[in-house]
Parts: C-alpha cells; structure tokens; sequence
C-alpha cells in the first residue's frame, strides 16, 4: 500500500513538472517565401474556362391571356394572335435579367433575333427606356 502511495505522490510530481494542457490554441508566427512570377497569367486568363459553357438565352416576343377554356382547345395548329406589331422590340433575357433588346427578323424560313441594344449593369443603357423595360 505504501507503494501505490507513493506512485501517486511521484505522479502527482511530475503532473506539476510538466506544464499544464488548456483547450486554448496558441497562434505562432509563420514567414511565407514569395512565389516567383512564371508570366503564365493573362488579363483574361481567368475567365478562359467559361468562354464555352452555353447559357440559356428567353426571348420574349410578347404575352396575352387566354381563358382556361380556349387553353383546354388548343393543338398542334392552333394560333395564338399577340399585340405587338411585325418589327416591335423584344426583350431577351439570360436567366430573369433583362440584358439586350432586338428585333425578330426572318432568316431561311426560320425566326431570329437582330441585336438592337445591349444593357449596361443596372438595367440602364439604350434600350431601357423603351415601354417593355
């Protein structure tokens, strides 16, 4: 028994030997060795990998309504008369941002959109004024 006594006496000893372990962290100064300039960077090096991810472009040509009735009636076929004279602007749209006005245009048969305006941040540009913005 004396010697159990004594192991804890020795252990006791060397507890308050050793320095004291808290939960705090302790910062300590780092040097950081400069990187050398490989001359590899470009203005526009940086945005080179999205120059071909493909984003979704809506046009809106114009809208109406329509009863629920007259919805439940249409078909392949079916016309769907707007308001918007041939020639009035449209608006295009990346997303729900309005971005760039135009006009629709007929190419081989098909419809396009002919680039009016683009619009600057903010919605602000050229084309903001028009009575669709």
């Amino acid at each position: 028994m004396a010697d159990a006594a004594q192991a804890v006496d020795q252990e006791q000893e060397q507890q308050q030997k050793t320095p004291q372990q808290d939960d705090r962290k302790h910062a300590q100064d780092v040097e950081f060795s400069e990187v050398a300039e490989t001359g590899n960077a470009t203005p526009g090096a940086s945005i080179d990998v999205l120059l071909d991810v493909n984003v979704p472009v809506t046009v809106i040509i114009d809208r109406t309504e329509i009863s629920v009735q007259r919805l439940l009636q249409l078909g392949p076929g079916s016309v769907l008369k707007l308001q918007k004279p041939v020639g009035a602007p449209v608006d295009l749209f990346l997303k729900d941002a309005k971005f760039a006005t135009g006009a629709i245009v007929v190419i081989d048969d098909r419809f396009a959109v002919k680039i009016k305006a683009i619009l600057g941040t903010g919605g602000t540009g050229p084309a903001a004024d028009s009575p669709e913005a």
